[in-house]
């Protein structure tokens, strides 16, 4: 394999367990409605599940680009109408939506990145703008070089290939010398393709609550159970 010099990293999900931290605000938010029967992992399950679609609309220049937060909170607004959840205030539902820039890390990954970090560059490349993964880092302790991610690379959202070559291009290297780590197999697949970045994934199988199968579909220059076990084989 070619040197790498930095690694950077998809967040939610690979770095960060979304759905817990996003179904414990949820439900601390909505406490005081006195809201029943509401499965607070399938609230962030939908919420979620409106993410991809309104970032596309973004990518295929149907709306210009927006931060991340922006597109939350429209999704927000639609998944408490699905629920049928009313009487939030506008302060409440602002805060609610920051829930994102609350996240928890995943037990492997501060120890993990900080092993990482003795070696490469590393830095968070998500769809996340500036100013949310610098709100998670300073509250989870992701010890991070730089930030990138869509509204750093001119407001392209993965898997758009201008995405990853913008990254490679703010590091001012080669995107051969890139590693993207991720637990989504199609965040990486679209790294390598688009512009022969490197490869790692991460497998994060309690991603969407209960265990599932979590396994690389394609061929990736590492795969790993998580942060701390990338890091070996990566010589940290």
């Amino acid at each position: 394999m070619a040197q790498v010099d930095a690694l950077i990293f998809d967040v939610f999900g690979t770095v960060v367990d979304w759905r817990s931290g996003v179904a414990r605000e949820a439900e601390a938010a909505t406490r005081h409605l006195d809201v029943t029967g509401v499965d607070w992992g399938h609230f962030a399950d939908r919420w979620r599940a409106r993410y991809g679609p309104s970032m596309a609309a973004v990518r295929e220049g149907r709306r210009p680009f927006v931060p991340l937060d922006v597109l939350h909170r429209e999704n927000l607004d639609g998944v408490l109408e699905e629920f049928g959840i009313t009487g939030l205030t506008e302060e409440e539902t602002d805060g609610l939506n920051r829930a994102w820039h609350r996240l928890d890390p995943w037990p492997d990954s501060v120890t993990g990145l900080m092993r990482l970090r003795s070696k490469f560059i590393i830095a968070p490349h998500s769809n996340g703008h500036l100013a949310l993964m610098v709100n998670m880092a300073r509250r989870a302790g992701l010890p991070w070089d730089a930030i990138l991610g869509a509204e750093v690379v001119g407001g392209h959202y993965k898997p758009a290939p201008e995405s990853y070559r913008g990254a490679a291009r703010m590091l001012d290297l080669p995107p051969e010398r890139v590693m993207l780590v991720a637990a989504h197999n199609g965040d990486l697949v679209a790294a390598h393709e688009a512009c022969g970045m490197r490869t790692a994934f991460i497998s994060r199988p309690l991603e969407y609550g209960a265990a599932r199968e979590a396994v690389p579909t394609a061929t990736y220059d590492y795969a790993a159970l998580d942060l701390e076990d990338l890091a070996t084989p990566l010589g940290c």
